[in-house]
């Protein structure tokens, strides 16, 4: 499968299309075929390792010390269930979904190995697959701040 691939930190130009290994679902697993991803301010942080000088440390050793130590970036994705590992209940091959992969990344990716308990749902199927990817990271800002809001009868602002 192709790849987009972060070999060391830097400038977007360290990005390299490169053919991978495919991932096999685990029992708990499935496996999705990706057809929309976003790119996001956190994945650009993260290729050019920008970040405020104390976490340096931290985060070396966290996400690698020369280059990612996942090199497959992308956290936003949607596309289409392509197989499911033999423990997988909620989804079914063909399915059409959205997911979030966190810090496991991956989604700049023609497929993606994530458990079933993950953070994915199933696609609205009045949205596309792009408008889909975005609503992750997009739709947890938002409710944060609906949230954090005082709304109350009568009030205006």
């Amino acid at each position: 499968m192709k790849a987009i691939v972060c070999t060391k930190y830097g400038p977007p130009d360290v990005l390299q299309l490169k053919e991978v290994e495919r991932p096999t679902p685990k029992d708990n697993e499935v496996l999705i075929r990706v057809l929309a991803a976003t790119v996001t301010a956190g994945d650009c942080e993260l290729r050019k390792f920008k970040m405020p000088i104390w976490l340096w440390p931290l985060a070396r050793i966290g996400f690698g010390f020369r280059g990612p130590r996942r090199k497959i970036l992308g956290q936003e994705l949607a596309g289409e269930i392509e197989s499911v590992g033999t423990a997988v209940k909620l989804f079914r091959p063909g399915d059409q979904v959205f997911a979030f992969t966190g810090l496991r990344l991956g989604a700049y990716a023609e497929y993606n190995c994530m458990a079933e308990t993950g953070l994915i749902a199933t696609k609205p199927a009045n949205m596309t697959f792009e408008e889909a990817a975005a609503v992750p990271v997009g739709g947890l800002h938002a409710l944060h701040l609906l949230r954090k809001a005082t709304f109350r009868a009568g009030r205006r602002s």
